[in-house]
């Protein structure tokens, strides 16, 4: 099994950090599939990564309508979302730790058929409590998307082509953020919000039959753990094994940047109908998941943009060293981003749903809106490519990790955004919100810095100069 080179990791005194590249071929598993072929792969597995955006997106702009049916308020219905991000921080750490063991095609097939039964039921759910049991149970069988997604795209790529064909799967995927509130607020208007669940059901239904007659196996040949380990059965894994990783401060680091970092689009998209939509008299569930445009367009552009551009800085970077790579040159690309695109867009949104009324209010929140999204998702999209870049053996069980506490922390937050808003006011919120995401950025900083020095600290079986 190969691995990335890095000199800040090796471990041989006798390795030469000034010896060119081409001493270090890594072995060609990345040629197995043709350009072509990879391609469809990649198409196949941004449709996976749509399906929980949809999920999550075309819930948003029911909110009040889900809460009139049930006789409930939009906090309660709210509870929904959070309990379905935290079914799938659970279901992402299991579903790749599977993943690595047996490869990324029979979790597909497993994952979609939960994520089917869950659909079906959140469609026929007569209770408050049933739709949120059967969001939990949705949630997780289309967490695999991300992980396993990810994992196959570090199948797929070399380290230079990895940002950008991360940029590119992440731009297809946040396809969802920016048509599926539109999408869930039509549907719901014109019919009703479980006919949404039905589609998504139909959508589960699609993409089992891609992976079961389509789909091929990317991972490497004699790296995942049943072949080392030759067996057949089915193994009991311990999918919270992946948390671990945290005990490096590099990884930890990166894991609270991410956390701060989707923070701040969480509270600025979740609310919508009760700050932006209120705030300019938008009751029209279409019209409220519209509002949701710009900062699903601004994803769409931020992730493969920033992408390439990573990609770009490790190569050059790379050249002037003589072929010498350091893996934190692809987050040089964030301080945009991080400084000034995701506070700003927070604070100026609070003020502007706070203090200006009108035509002119709405457009400003719109665009705060679209930068957010670019920034967020230029970061997000990065800190991934960078986990899979020191990780590379283990690209899905980091990136599930990452997503677990992610989701986590985030879907606490999100239970206390709504009587936080109520309580101390939008504009107190989203600065708080600001200065939080600021010292994320202050993470990445500090991992550009002492990158080098905080992975010797604590190994945890980083990816290397010498093949393994």
């Amino acid at each position: 099994m190969p691995s990335e080179q890095t000199p800040l990791l090796q471990n041989d005194d006798s390795y030469d950090e000034r010896a060119p590249l081409e001493l270090f071929q890594e072995v060609d598993h990345y040629n197995r599939f043709k350009p072509g072929k990879k391609r469809a792969i990649v198409l196949t597995v941004a449709f996976a990564g749509l399906i929980p955006l949809f999920v999550s997106g075309s819930f948003i702009p029911s909110i009040p309508q889900i809460a009139r049916e049930f006789e409930t308020s939009g906090a309660v219905v709210n509870l929904a979302v959070s309990a379905s991000i935290f079914s799938a921080c659970i279901g992402t750490l299991f579903w790749a730790v599977y993943s690595g063991y047996y490869g990324r095609r029979p979790v597909f097939l497993v994952s979609s058929i939960v994520f089917c039964v869950g659909s079906m039921g959140v469609t026929l759910s007569r209770s408050i409590r049933e739709l949120i049991a059967f969001r939990i149970f949705q949630a997780l069988g289309c967490a695999s998307a991300f992980s396993n997604g990810v994992g196959v795209l570090g199948d797929l790529y070399r380290l230079e082509e990895r940002g950008t064909a991360m940029g590119v799967f992440y731009g297809a995927v946040l396809l969802g953020p920016a048509i599926a509130p539109v999408v869930g607020g039509t549907v719901a208007e014109l019919y009703s919000w479980r006919a949404m669940q039905a589609v998504l059901f139909a959508s589960g239904c699609i993409f089992f039959t891609l992976i079961l007659f389509f789909f091929p196996e990317t991972i490497h040949p004699g790296s995942s753990g049943a072949e080392k380990a030759s067996t057949t059965g089915f193994v009991i894994l311990n999918p919270f094994k992946s948390l671990t990783l945290v005990r490096s401060p590099v990884i930890l680091c990166i894991v609270v940047a991410g956390i701060t970092n989707l923070m701040a689009d969480f509270f600025l998209v979740v609310p919508v109908a009760y700050t932006v939509a209120k705030k300019y008299n938008i009751t029209s569930e279409a019209a409220i998941g519209a509002l949701l445009i710009p900062d699903g367009v601004g994803s769409m552009l931020g992730a493969p943009i920033i992408g390439h551009i990573s990609d770009k800085i490790i190569a050059q970077r790379r050249r002037r060293r003589g072929g010498v790579w350091v893996p934190e040159d692809r987050l040089r690309g964030l301080k945009f981003s991080g400084l000034i695109l995701i506070p700003s867009s927070l604070l100026i949104a609070g003020y502007t749903t706070t203090y200006v009324d009108g035509t002119l209010g709405l457009v400003i929140n719109l665009f705060c809106l679209f930068i957010n999204g670019f920034g967020v998702d230029s970061m997000f999209t990065t800190l991934s490519a960078y986990g899979v870049d020191i990780l590379h053996d283990r690209s899905a069980e980091i990136t599930a990790a990452s997503m677990a506490y992610r989701g986590t922390v985030i879907s606490l937050a999100i239970a206390g955004l709504l009587p936080s808003i109520d309580t101390i006011g939008l504009m107190a919120t989203y600065t708080i919100t600001a200065v939080i995401s600021l010292f994320g950025y202050f993470l990445v900083w500090i991992v550009i810095q002492y990158g080098d020095r905080m992975r010797a600290y604590v190994d945890i079986g980083f990816s290397t100069a010498h093949a393994t």
